[in-house]
């Protein structure tokens, strides 16, 4: 019967401490995915990078109706803002030899894509052949999505986007469109 007890005892610890453990493991993994959302908490929603070109502020991403009025773009090109959603966006990646509005192109950028446009009023057939190029170049690394495109009367004949980001220049430059 002392034996008996002992046994018993000897089990009755073990499954208390197995017990424990599995609680404590459980209690860490609930920690693990609650605390991170604390050091969110009171800092800024926007979590943009740092990057090559100027940061321009966000217009939100509102999606409208087609033809729907909307308040101007504070870039040319836009950057963020209002916007279609599927099936009028997003465009199809890659080269476009007509100018994409605005309403179309801002829903591939949403989505972490970069615009490449180019003035038609001032780009050469060679500016074009090289920003093709480098689209060319990017395809064969799978996690680049742009478009290119023209886009008439900009104040520059190049200009880069994404969200909420803009470089524009006038002069062809690999590795500062390599760079944004």
């Amino acid at each position: 019967a002392a034996r008996r007890d002992r046994k018993q005892n000897r089990n009755k610890f073990k499954r208390w401490i197995i017990g424990i453990a599995v609680a404590l493991v459980a209690s860490l993994l609930i920690l693990s995915l609650i605390l991170p959302m604390f050091g969110s908490i009171g800092s800024s929603n926007d979590d943009t990078p740092d990057g090559p070109g100027i940061k321009v502020e966000s217009q939100g991403n509102t999606h409208i109706n087609e033809g729907a009025d909307h308040p101007p773009y504070n870039s040319m090109p836009a950057t963020s803002g209002w916007h279609y959603a599927q099936p009028l966006a997003p465009v199809k990646w890659g080269v476009h030899n007509e100018f994409i509005p605005e309403e179309k192109r801002l829903h591939n950028l949403e989505h972490g894509g970069i615009s490449i446009t180019y003035d038609p009023n001032r780009a050469t057939e060679e500016l074009i052949k090289s920003l093709e190029e480098i689209l060319t170049n990017a395809g064969a690394e799978k996690f680049f999505e742009i478009l290119l495109s023209p886009y008439p009367d900009t104040q520059n004949t190049i200009n880069l986007t994404s969200w909420t980001f803009i470089d524009s220049f006038d002069n062809f430059d690999k590795k500062r469109i390599n760079d944004f």
